[in-house]
Parts: C-alpha cells; structure tokens; sequence
C-alpha cells in the first residue's frame, strides 16, 4: 500500500480531518506498517 492509498482511504473517516497534522502524519505511517508498506 502506497501512502497515497492509504491517505485516500483514510480521507473517508471524518475524523481524520479533526486530527492536528503531526498526528495525521503518524496515522499514515502506522497504517501502512499494518497494511504492508512502510511510510517514510
């Protein structure tokens, strides 16, 4: 999974948009550690 999947599917909770940007940003990588890519 590509950070820009993951981003997309993540897009879909509306919570996603009420986190701060460094939260965003660990949500993202622990999210593609789980589904098979690591994030940067």
């Amino acid at each position: 999974m590509t950070r820009q999947e993951a981003i997309r599917i993540l897009m879909l909770s509306p919570f996603y948009f009420r986190m701060t940007l460094p939260d965003r940003k660990e949500l993202i990588r622990e999210f593609c550690t789980l589904h098979g890519k690591k994030a940067p």
